[in-house]
Order: C-alpha cells, then sequence, then structure tokens
C-alpha cells in the first residue's frame, strides 16, 4: 500500500537556535538532552541488573549444580514476562503517560533484584528472575514514548541510540561492577541486593526529573518549547493528511509491511545481543579458559564497543539527515552496513581459535550491531507520538522473544554437541533476519490506520 510521505521542509526558523524572546532573542535551554542522558543511565542500569546473573553465572551455576540445559532456562525467565509485558504496558503507557510507568518499573525491578540475591536454588531464582521481568517491561517503550515527545524529529536519530545505548554500557560496566561486587563483598548475592537497592534510586531521580510534557518540565524556557512544538505541529499536520491521527490499537498495524519488518528487525537484533550478553560471559570461561576478572573486562571491552558504536551511529544518522539525505537512504544505507558486518564478523568468531582475536571480533560485532538502535526512533516514525508506545511495546515483544528462545535454544545447542560453534552459527541466522529487515522497512511514512 503506497502512502504520502510525511517527509516535508521544516518552517522557518524550526532549525535555529535562537527564537525570538519580547526584549531580545532568547537562547534555547537543553534540557531534553539531560532527560536523556538521565535515561542513557538508567538503560544502563537496567542492563546491569538484567546481565548481572550472567556474569555471576559461572559461580551460580557450581552452586545451584546446574547443567547447560537448567542454565539456558533460568536464562530465559527474565524474558517470558519481560515480552509479555511489552504490548499491555504500552497501552498503559500512552494512557497515563511515561513518566508514572518508569517510576513504578524502577521500584519494582529494584525490589526483584535485591530478592533474586536470596534465592535459596534454581525454583527460587527462576522466580525471581520472572519478577524482573514483569517489572522492568516498561523501560524501553517509554523510552521511545520520550524520544517521540521530547525530541525534534531531527534529533530522533541521537535520542534513541543515546536511550539504547545503556544496554551495552550497562552490561559492558556491569560485567566489571558485578565482579568488583562480588570480589568486595565475597558474595554473588550482596552484589545483587546492592544493584537492587541502586536501581530505587534511580526511580526517585526519575520521578524528580522526567515529565510527559517539555512545558511541565520548570527548566524548559519558551524557546526550548517552541522549537519541539514546531516538528509535532509539522508531524501532525502530515498525519492528518494520511488520516492517521489519534489514538489506535495494535490490529490496524498488522496489515502493514513496515511493521513487521520492524519487529522482525528486532527479534534478528535481539537474537544476536541477547545471546552475547547471557551465554557470552559462560563463552569466555568455557571455550576460552578465561577466569571471572578476565572474563570482567573482556564483556567491558565489548560491550563498551557496542556503546561507542550506539552514539556514533545515531550521530551519523541525524548529521546526514540534516545534510539533506532521505530517511530511507540514510536508514538503509547505515544498517545494511551494519548487518553486513555483523555476519561477517559471527563467521569470524567460529573460525578463531585464538582467544584475544575472538574478543576483538566480539567488540567489531558489536559496535556495528549496536547501529540497530535506531529502531527506537521507528515507533514515533510509522504510528506518531499518540501510539509511539504500542507501536514500542510490539517491538520489544518481537525482540523478547529472541530473548526467551535464544539461551534456551544456545543452552540445547551446547549441552548436545559440547561445542559453541553452532550456537553462534545460530547467531549469524539472527543477524541474517536483521539485514532483510532493515532494508525493506520504509523509514519514511506514517502508516494510516
Amino acid at each position: 500500500m503506497s502512502l504520502p510521505s510525511t517527509e516535508s521542509v521544516a518552517p522557518a526558523g524550526a532549525n535555529e537556535d535562537t527564537t525570538p524572546g519580547k526584549d531580545a532573542v532568547q537562547r534555547r535551554t537543553n534540557v531534553r538532552w539531560k532527560l536523556f542522558v538521565l535515561l542513557l543511565i538508567l538503560v544502563a542500569v537496567n542492563y546491569i541488573d538484567r546481565g548481572s546473573i550472567s556474569v555471576a553465572l559461572p559461580i551460580i551455576q557450581k552452586d545451584f549444580n546446574l547443567p547447560p540445559e537448567l542454565v539456558g532456562l533460568l536464562l530465559s525467565a527474565f524474558f517470558w514476562t519481560y515480552a509479555l509485558m511489552q504490548i499491555p504496558v504500552g497501552l498503559l503507557i500512552d494512557k497515563f503517560g511515561p513518566r508514572k510507568i518508569i517510576t513504578a518499573s524502577c521500584f519494582g525491578w529494584g525490589a526483584a533484584t535485591a530478592v533474586s540475591g536470596l534465592a535459596g536454588g534454581f525454583l527460587t531464582m527462576f522466580i525471581a528472575r520472572l519478577g524482573i521481568g514483569v517489572t522492568e517491561a516498561g523501560v524501553m517503550p517509554a523510552g521511545g514514548k520520550l524520544n517521540a515527545i521530547w525530541m525534534h524529529k531531527k534529533e530522533r536519530g541521537r535520542g534513541a541510540t543515546i536511550l539504547d545505548a545503556g544496554a551495552p554500557l550497562g552490561a559492558g560496566i556491569g560485567g566489571i561492577l558485578i565482579t568488583w561486587l562480588i570480589a568486595v563483598t565475597g558474595s554473588w548475592r550482596y552484589s545483587f541486593i546492592i544493584a537492587g537497592a541502586a536501581t530505587i534510586l534511580m526511580g526517585l531521580a526519575v520521578w524528580w526529573y522526567v515529565r510527559d510534557n517539555p512545558r511541565q518540565h520548570r527548566a524548559v524556557n519558551e524557546a526550548e518549547a517552541a522549537y519541539i512544538e514546531a516538528s509535532h505541529a509539522e508531524e501532525d499536520a502530515a498525519a492528518e493528511m494520511v488520516g492517521s491521527k489519534g489514538r489506535r490499537a495494535l490490529l490496524p498495524y498488522l496489515k502493514f509491511r513496515s511493521f513487521w519488518a520492524m519487529c522482525l528487525g528486532w527479534l534478528g537484533f535481539n537474537g544476536v545481543f541477547y545471546g552475547l550478553l547471557t551465554w557470552g560471559p559462560l563463552y569466555l570461561a568455557q571455550a576460552k579458559h578465561f577466569n571471572l576478572n578476565t572474563i570482567g573486562w573482556s564483556t567491558f571491552v565489548i560491550f563498551g564497543a557496542g556503546f561507542v558504536g550506539e552514539i556514533l551511529g545515531g550521530t551519523l544518522a541525524d548529521k546526514w539527515r540534516e545534510s539533506g539525505a532521505s530517511a530511507n537512504r540514510v536508514m538503509r544505507t547505515l544498517l545494511g552496513v551494519s548487518s553486513a558486518v555483523v555476519v561477517a564478523g559471527l563467521v569470524g568468531v567460529t573460525i578463531v581459535a585464538d582467544p584475544t582475536t575472538a574478543v576483538v571480533l566480539l567488540s567489531v560485532v558489536m559496535f556495528f550491531l549496536r547501529w540497530v538502535g535506531l529502531f527506537w526512533s521507528i515507533p514515533s516514525i510509522l504510528g506518531g507520538r499518540t501510539n509511539a508506545g504500542v507501536l514500542g511495546g510490539a517491538m520489544n515483544l518481537s525482540g523478547n522473544i529472541s530473548g526467551f528462545v535464544t539461551p534456551i535454544v544456545v543452552g540445547l545447542i551446547v549441552g548436545a554437541t559440547g561445542s559453541y560453534t553452532w550456537a553462534l552459527l545460530y547467531f549469524v541466522g539472527a543477524a541474517v533476519i536483521m539485514g532483510v529487515s532493515v532494508l525493506v522497512l520504509d523509514y519514511s511514512k506514517r502508516l494510516a490506520v
């Protein structure tokens, strides 16, 4: 179905750094960027918490005497409830606003993380991980909604990747932080309790600083509010042209190719990312014979490269768009290159035997893989600000199907073969799905529903 493009020329003055005031030219405040730095920190804490079990897993596996199949089941538990909650929480975000949902998530997942440190065995740890999945579910869709509300359309690539860059940053820092906490406290249990308490403090910071509308924030001046609203007005006018303004349920979007490309692209992306996040430390321990300290630093290098790559990818996308390139040219080129490098790098990891070379290749893979964090700008492109929550939830549901399938599949593969080779080839297949999806998605049109 062909729809009119929503790309158009910005109103005069919309891209300038100043706006006329009563007596002089008023300089824009930059509250939106500070808010997204806070979200970056929040998502980093999110991934420290959800990835902490992977870093501590060599110890937990021995304490609980777990075979690879039960390890995979335990690693997948978080994603079961996390995925199932995505669409319900997306609807709640669109109805009640992202501030309330994120704050509630912080309190809930902080408590659940702390409780996981008290687990006495497989079953209680499994239940605690289910609880973390339920409570963390609202963070990323709410962040996508805030990107639509707070960012000018020419800034949403950076907004999306700043938000999503918290994932590799948290995974990288978490590798060092959790191993350090284990060493200092002498127990993985205390490290989980401390991480949970830090999350609750983040919830207080979110409630204090985040607002559902720029004009509700006392630090936002008229120039910044008007700048954001000019972009909103342009998008709303385009939405009226295609008859796509107002809140919609999810069902009408299912008929569009771009909706499915968004979902499958995120599914393929997470097949790689969650595979490396959950099984990466055990791969380094068992296949490359790293000790706990070396695992921590290797994880930092690999996921740190992803953080740098993601920030760079968002900046490249926005700068290229500002130069006049079309949305489809920018996104398909950047994400197509990203997919090709990820596939090649993962194939390389299956071939090389040297541990250092494997870490280097995984770092390259993560650097380019995280460019796909640009996907967090897509829910607002396809559905506008009003429906960004539910579309973000649908996208994240698809991605987290990989979240609960991948750890189980990898556990079965490793248990059956005694090797990680076919597990890495599974990641290659996920990257191919990602690559096809990013090339067929139309990044220029609001869906008319």
